[in-house]
């Protein structure tokens, strides 16, 4: 995909007045928030732009010296490989350019759920949990349990945890879904292979101005925490039950000793699924057009299934297997998958505007 030489200019000039305003210390409180981060996001944009342009005028002038006989070989020779390097240039600039998703720079949260399997679907959630920490980990990001419910055998019935750091819900959006284990449970004695399942939600992080939530519209009901986690859970009215009205949605948070920290938690997790309904509802046509892409996220959609006789893992939105499930579940072969859904959707996405 060829860009314009004048769109080139337009982006290298707009950065080239941010650099110019970030530089005269003139801006303050919100204007300068503002700038920093139009600065962030188009500073990649920018020098691809100005390594586009580079090339295309040494092409230029490269052009020109073949009618001097003396430089015709010389200039050939180089413009043979300034024309093979330019439109791997020209596609990069291209998906650099493709608009962004508005929280793809936001945190996360992460929510798994047991699903069909018993025992061994809340082990498997575990063995999901402990996959993304260390995935995490590997990314610089921080990763802190909101809320989790043991299963006796280990693992969780269901974990909520938010996921910090630079560009969480980028690299963690198509995460989103069914992931299914094929394995001989702990449990089995004669051998036999399972299916199970969990479920996975990865939802971006609002910030408090961008859900209001009126009080009016809450019922609060305190009550006293039960099932495990200490002495302490049986012995206070700590338990909180966030019901908003409007929607129907309710949050349950009683992990902590402090009735005052369950209900900034289960804020927190209320305001970030009311975003998450907003985004939805703003972005219907959008939700669509990605499904077609490499699939919703939507929960009830199978995504991936871990195979351990065979020692893989298939995505099944983009066909990729990799004989890597000890990689995978260590985090450190999750990049392989994820990179490989970014480069599926950026490459359906410049198809469409090509079309």
């Amino acid at each position: 995909m060829q860009i314009p030489a004048e769109r080139l200019r337009q982006i290298t000039n707009r950065f080239a007045e941010l650099e110019a305003r970030m530089a005269s210390g003139t801006l303050e409180g919100e204007e300068f928030v503002k700038a920093s981060r139009d600065y962030a996001e188009l500073e990649p944009v920018a020098k691809i732009a100005t390594e586009v342009g580079a090339i295309r005028e040494e092409i230029a002038g490269l052009e020109d010296m073949l009618a001097d006989p003396e430089m015709k070989a010389m200039a050939q020779e180089e413009l043979a490989e300034l024309n093979a390097a330019l439109p791997d240039k020209e596609r990069a600039l291209a998906i650099a350019m493709l608009p962004r998703d508005s929280a793809d720079a936001r945190p996360a949260m992460l929510e798994i759920r047991a699903g069909t399997g018993g025992d061994e679907a809340a082990l498997f959630a575990g063995d999901l949990y402990r996959m993304y920490e260390k995935f995490a980990a590997d990314m610089g990001w921080k990763v802190e349990p909101v809320s989790m419910s043991a299963a006796d055998v280990g693992g969780f019935k269901e974990i909520v945890a938010n996921v910090t750091g630079t560009g969480v819900f980028a690299k963690m959006k198509f995460e989103s879904g069914v992931h299914r284990v094929q394995r001989v449970p702990v449990t089995e004695s004669g051998g036999r292979i399972h299916t199970s399942a969990a479920t996975v939600a990865v939802l971006p992080e609002p910030d408090e101005v961008d859900v209001h939530i009126d009080t009016n519209d809450l019922k609060i009901d305190i009550y006293r925490a039960s099932g495990a986690g200490g002495q302490h859970v049986n012995t206070t009215d700590s338990a909180v039950r966030l019901t908003h009205l409007p929607t129907g949605l309710v949050v349950i948070q009683q992990d902590q000793r402090s009735q005052h920290k369950n209900r900034d938690k289960a804020m927190q997790v209320l305001r970030t699924r009311l975003y998450d309904l907003k985004r939805a509802e703003a972005h219907g046509e959008e939700a669509e057009a990605r499904k077609a892409m490499v699939g919703s996220g939507d929960r009830s959609e199978r995504i991936r299934t871990y195979n351990f006789p065979q020692g893989r893992v298939t995505d099944h939105r983009i066909g990729l297997t990799l004989h890597k499930l000890p990689e995978v579940l260590e985090g450190t072969g999750l990049p392989e998958l994820i990179d490989a859904l970014i480069a599926e959707d950026e490459a359906k996405r410049l198809a469409s505007l090509d079309s």
